[in-house]
């Protein structure tokens, strides 16, 4: 396959370089010409080891050139990676002067290019720059129409600096964002060689991957300096302490826990949270990552809250009152706390928790559901059936089986505030509001 790589910065080069050592003919463009002139050289513009190696073999076989002719690299090519800068602004937004540069030369050189040619962009960018910026610069200045006559697609990377080589031939997973079979198609030929999953989903949300994975790696390193920080205060050896925690690959280190959706509650979480921030503070140390886990919590219930009250009808039908599915657990249950707001919010509720209806005749939390909360106990209601047809608003709290049943009710009038995701999108209606979805 021929590819032409715009952006022979650090990215461009590791891209042209490992492609190029796949078979692919490929040619670098980049308007810096003693970029150009060190590749066509056999040399390497960046510092990282296996790459020069990579760069004079390449072109030695004549399978890598570099060039600052965009119209001739365009021409040459059936796929066009896009490897600018994206850098900040001082604000935090992106400059993306080179990739709205890059965009209007492919651009130019796709409005007389008879054949078909796909964008991608390997640059990171924010949802909805390939859609608000990337599209509209290609349509105007090809005279085209995007997914009609040329394909566009993103195809983030995921390279660290120092390791780009064996990052590139074994990674995770290769991601492409794309709304078009014609772009697609010929993207995963193009990695067809790399032994890893191909992952295909929608442009914006594989724009967002990119910022997802660095925004969780950025959040386990300032976690680990937090509980380092309180540990050394205390004493305690905190490489033990993370190589024990790193053990977890069921919970800690694994897909668990990381669904968007409602708030967590509890016996252990909030409990244990309140605990060790406490004990930092006794230990005159600052943990402003862990301080916030609580806060955002409750902003959580607070989102739900609004999404009801923005309906603005009075009958609301609450299904599942403990913390979660399978328990009739009510300790700082979230769904507990936004009941009571509702409530005093002037709403008339019903709610209904198999779980919890057992357990208020002979389970462990009889006397809590009796003496802590018998405003929320005189609401509860034995029959599914009844609830739903008293309420014009359902709240799902929890998962389960017996509400699925629901899905046939979408279209009925009443609003559905999905909490948990207890239905996939495909089986949305109007009435059908989800919770992070």
């Amino acid at each position: 396959m021929r590819l032409s790589i715009f952006g022979l910065g650090y990215v461009g080069c590791v891209s042209a370089a490992c492609f190029a050592d796949k078979g692919h003919e490929v040619i670098g463009v980049d308007a810096n010409q003693l970029k150009v002139d060190i590749i066509n050289e056999g040399r390497s513009p960046i510092v990282e080891a296996g790459i020069e190696d990579l760069i004079k073999t390449a072109v030695k076989e004549k399978r890598l050139r570099a060039t600052t002719d965009s119209l001739d690299a365009v021409h040459q090519s059936d796929i066009s990676l896009v490897c600018v800068g994206t850098p900040c602004n001082h604000n935090g937004s992106l400059d993306l002067t080179y990739i709205k540069r890059v965009c209007q030369q492919i651009g130019e050189a796709i409005e007389a290019k008879p054949r078909f040619h796909i964008v991608a962009i390997r640059s990171t960018m924010l949802p909805g720059t390939i859609e608000q910026t990337v599209m509209p610069t290609l349509e105007v200045y090809s005279g085209k129409r995007a997914g009609r006559d040329f394909g566009v697609a993103i195809n983030p990377e995921f390279l660290r600096e120092g390791t780009s080589v064996q990052d590139f031939h074994n990674p995770p997973f290769t991601l492409i964002g794309c709304d078009s079979q014609d772009a697609l198609e010929p993207l995963r030929k193009l990695y067809a060689q790399i032994n890893a999953p191909i992952i295909a989903i929608g442009i914006k949300e594989a724009e967002m991957v990119k910022y997802t994975c660095n925004s969780f790696h950025a959040l386990k390193v300032t976690f680990a300096n937090e509980i380092g920080n309180l540990c050394k205060a205390l004493g305690i050896d905190s490489h033990q302490v993370m190589e024990a925690f790193c053990q977890d690959t069921k919970l800690n280190l694994s897909p668990y826990y990381l669904k968007p959706g409602f708030a967590f509650g509890g016996s252990c979480l909030p409990k244990d949270l309140r605990a060790i921030t406490y004990k930092a503070k006794e230990a005159d140390v600052e943990t402003p990552l862990l301080n916030s886990i609580l806060l955002s919590n409750r902003q959580q219930i607070e989102r739900a809250i609004d999404m009801v009250l923005q309906t603005g009808r009075k009958s609301v039908g609450v299904l599942g009152l403990s913390f979660k599915s399978g328990t009739d657990d009510l300790r700082e249950s979230p769904i507990v706390t936004l009941i009571e707001t509702l409530i005093g919010k002037g709403l008339k509720l019903a709610i209904y928790d198999k779980d919890v209806e057992l357990a208020r005749l002979f389970g462990a939390n009889k006397e809590y559901i009796e003496k802590e909360i018998p405003h929320i106990s005189s609401l509860m209601r034995s029959s599914l059936q009844d609830v739903v047809e008293g309420s014009e608003v359902i709240i799902i709290g929890k998962k389960a089986q017996e509400f699925q049943a629901l899905a046939d009710k979408l279209n009925n009038g009443r609003v559905i505030i999905d909490l948990v995701r207890q239905f996939e999108i495909a089986e949305a209606r109007k009435n059908y509001q989800g919770m992070c979805w």
